[in-house]
């Protein structure tokens, strides 16, 4: 009875893992797009003082504009956004797979492949390097500078 409670609650782990709750209300909750697009009548369209249009051309305009912004970001989402989707979708797979069977195998066969040219690397330095260091570090040793302040 516990397995079969234990299996049952797996699945539903893993169910829960490729299915997720979409939030209708708020749409953006990692605010990726905060800054970018708030756009109102005030922000684009303006009359400074004493240009004044008639109040109903400007509550008109106020309200074609707000309405029709509206309606096409939604006949454009409409039209657009599920094509859309799929491509980023589909790119985002794509740019996943690609991270995932060809960028870290590389990464580690190039790690792999490095670490036989350091101990190489490494082997000469010290056969060749190290002795000519030392030598040029003996003969340097033995140099005595002295500091005097003429007056």
């Amino acid at each position: 009875m516990a397995e079969e409670q234990t299996g049952l609650e797996e699945r539903i782990i893993i169910k829960d893992q490729h299915t997720k709750e979409i939030d209708l209300v708020n749409r953006d909750p990692k605010h990726i797009n905060e800054d970018v697009i708030k756009v109102d009548f005030e922000d684009v369209i303006a009359e400074p003082a004493g240009t004044y249009s008639f109040d109903g051309v400007w509550k008109t305009s106020y309200t074609v504009f707000t309405v029709s912004k509206y309606w096409c970001y939604r006949l454009l989402s409409v039209v657009l956004g599920i094509p859309l989707a799929v491509i980023w979708g589909f790119l985002f797979a794509l740019i996943s797979f690609c991270h995932i069977w060809a960028v870290v195998p590389c990464i580690k066969s190039y790690v792999i492949e490095i670490q036989c040219v350091s101990r190489i690397y490494s082997l000469c330095i010290h056969t060749f390097c190290d002795p000519l260091c030392e030598a040029l570090g003996k003969i340097f040793s033995s140099i005595k500078v002295a500091l005097r302040k003429e007056i």
